[in-house]
């Protein structure tokens, strides 16, 4: 049992991974949480995305082809419009360099995969713009 608040429905979250499996389940996930879900599988997918959804909240998975995470929140940072959405990096890896970049390029947390249904809500009650 979860101690965390309800969920507000207007609550939208973009989860970006190149897995399909990662992305399913962050789904999933979510939806129980009752937040609105947007998938993207790459960086320029997701640059779309924000653009066309305007997100409260991303996560972005660190290794993806073509444009990695790092890149990814980099760019979504620099813009002013979407520089007060937080970003949380994802990543099997739990290095101390890993965080550190990402904190580097404007993410405002860190979460190791694979994650349970618990740590993804409490990342989202925790960082969603406006908490």
């Amino acid at each position: 049992m979860s101690n965390q608040a309800p969920a507000d429905p207007a609550i939208r979250v973009l989860v970006i991974d190149d897995s399909n499996t990662i992305r399913r389940s962050a789904e999933i996930f979510l939806k129980q949480g009752g937040y609105e879900v947007l998938l993207a599988e790459d960086g320029f997918d997701a640059l779309a995305k924000v653009n066309d959804h305007d997100p409260d909240l991303i996560f972005c998975d660190i290794l993806m082809p073509r444009l990695d995470g790092y890149q990814t929140c980099a760019i979504i940072k620099r813009n002013t419009r979407f520089a007060s959405v937080p970003v949380i990096m994802l990543s099997s890896k739990d290095g101390l360099f890993d965080k550190a970049r990402g904190r580097m390029v404007g993410s405002e947390a860190y979460l190791t995969k694979p994650f349970t249904k618990d740590q993804l809500l409490q990342a989202v009650a925790q960082h969603r713009r406006g908490a």
